[in-house]
């Protein structure tokens, strides 16, 4: 089986976990539909009361569930959308691709990267030592971020678990993804 979606989440409220759903609207341009960070511009509480009028580059969290699979051999049970996450993958290692890459997500919607999800001591909240296993340190001492990707919605349409994934990468150079 190829890359494809293995949960789909959202939260009307700024609530760190959010609430598994049967499926989700991906609105062009602006993220989630009834999800609380949904917007053209910042919608994350910290952002937004730094500069309101930023665009929103965070406007679908994906994580991939193999992460969920590491965090439980771990010892640490972690539920899709637990973490955030508006989107869980399985078969593409969503972490590792170069900004602007964009996923083909069922016949229709479509996301671009803008970003490595930014991590806070709220993992914590969910698991004591969560932080530190999705943001451990390399052997040369470097953040090794697992905490999924951000991105904005190019093509709006409803998405369900089984929807397959597929992966566009952007013209070389390929950049990396900055932290969000």
């Amino acid at each position: 089986m190829g890359a494809a979606v293995t949960a789909v989440s959202l939260s009307k409220a700024h609530t760190f976990s959010k609430g598994s759903q049967y499926s989700i609207r991906l609105v062009t341009g602006e993220g989630v539909a009834g999800d609380a960070h949904c917007g053209k511009s910042v919608q994350h509480v910290h952002h937004k009361s730094q500069d309101p009028s930023q665009p929103n580059l965070r406007q679908v969290h994906l994580i991939q569930s193999e992460l969920h699979d590491e965090l439980q051999y771990a010892g640490l049970n972690v539920a899709p959308g637990q973490m955030g996450e508006n989107i869980t993958t399985r078969g593409v290692d969503i972490i590792s691709l170069p900004l602007g890459t964009r996923l083909k997500i069922g016949s229709t919607a479509v996301v671009e990267l803008t970003g490595l999800r930014s991590t806070c001591a709220k993992l914590n909240k969910i698991h004591s030592g969560l932080l530190k296993a999705v943001q451990p340190y390399d052997e040369n001492g470097n953040i090794v971020r697992k905490a999924g990707v951000m991105s904005i919605v190019i093509r709006g349409a409803e998405i369900r678990p089984g929807d397959p994934i597929q992966v566009e990468l952007p013209n070389y150079p390929h950049q990396p993804l900055p932290v969000l």
